[in-house]
């Protein structure tokens, strides 16, 4: 693979034809890993997709100004906090995690209605034991490296962590406690004499319910705050283009292509780095 300063040439190469000139480009000395560029006379879509191209795979953030610690971070939980998706894990139990996985694959590149999606599998769980949760969590659920130490890092710099899921507060409530969020906000299965009613309870936590959510944390009156949302799907997009700095984790091409920022390997202290927060300051889980 070419060295970062041959990638750098060919990407400045690329913005130039564009328009777009490359003030300066530097490897930072605490974490050699990042390069930042900065780039003038031209829009982000261009420059994310001109470095993108020659730096594929890399994790990046592009901002219109200097860089500042949020006051709100929002994330999704399936495929973002956690590795897995919890409806398909466990549908596992019921023997049927095939036809929900395939329906839940679509729902997150964007194909098809969430709420509709979402009532359609859960209906599909009707009379799964309730006791199939908890031995899914101990079993399956396991949260992406660093997630515990993004979320408790944040919080300790006075950011409000809020964890928002299309998923349920089976399993975001024991999760959002593990991983540290002041906040949890999800859908909820209706359960009676122990089973699954293959019904949901309440409002359906979509994507207007997740961008709603990031809005309704930054302070009143408090003039421009920065805010930081995550997530992987189709119905993370509304928060991830409300938030100043949105980030797609490991994410689909919708989602990508909405993010100003993008997490392309499994490790969410990225996002610390790439807000510049010192890795003397990060708490590790």
């Amino acid at each position: 693979m070419p060295d970062w300063e041959t990638r750098h040439d060919a990407a400045r190469a690329s913005l130039l034809r564009e328009g777009a000139q490359v003030l300066s480009a530097e490897q930072l000395k605490s974490d050699p890993s990042v390069i930042e560029m900065r780039i003038e006379g031209h829009d982000r879509a261009a420059v994310q997709g001109a470095v993108s191209e020659h730096f594929a795979g890399s994790d990046m953030l592009v901002s219109d100004g200097e860089i500042a610690l949020p006051r709100v971070f929002v994330s999704d939980m399936d495929s973002t906090m956690i590795g897995q998706e919890c409806i398909d894990e466990l549908a596992d139990y019921a023997g049927i995690k095939p036809q929900i996985a395939a329906i839940t694959e679509r729902a997150m590149q964007g194909e098809l209605d969430f709420e509709n999606a979402l009532r359609e599998r859960v209906a599909l769980l009707k009379g799964l034991p309730e006791t199939a949760i908890a031995q899914c969590l101990a079993e399956r659920i396991r949260p992406n490296p660093g997630a515990q130490t993004l979320v408790r890092t944040l919080r300790s710099k006075g950011c409000t962590t809020v964890l928002v899921t299309g998923g349920f507060h089976h399993f975001a409530d024991e999760l959002g406690a593990r991983l540290g969020f002041d906040r949890v906000v999800g859908n909820r299965l209706s359960v009676a004499d122990g089973t699954l009613t293959g019904a949901l309870e309440g409002r359906i936590v979509d994507s207007n319910v997740k961008r709603a959510e990031l809005m309704s944390q930054i302070p009143k009156g408090s003039g421009p705050v920065a805010s930081c949302a995550i997530g992987d799907g189709a119905n993370d997009i509304p928060m991830i283009e409300e938030a100043t700095y949105g980030f797609a984790y490991c994410a689909k091409p919708k989602a990508r292509a909405a993010a100003n920022g993008e997490i392309n390997q499994p490790d969410l202290t990225a996002v610390l780095t790439l807000l510049g927060v010192a890795r003397s300051d990060w708490k590790a889980a």
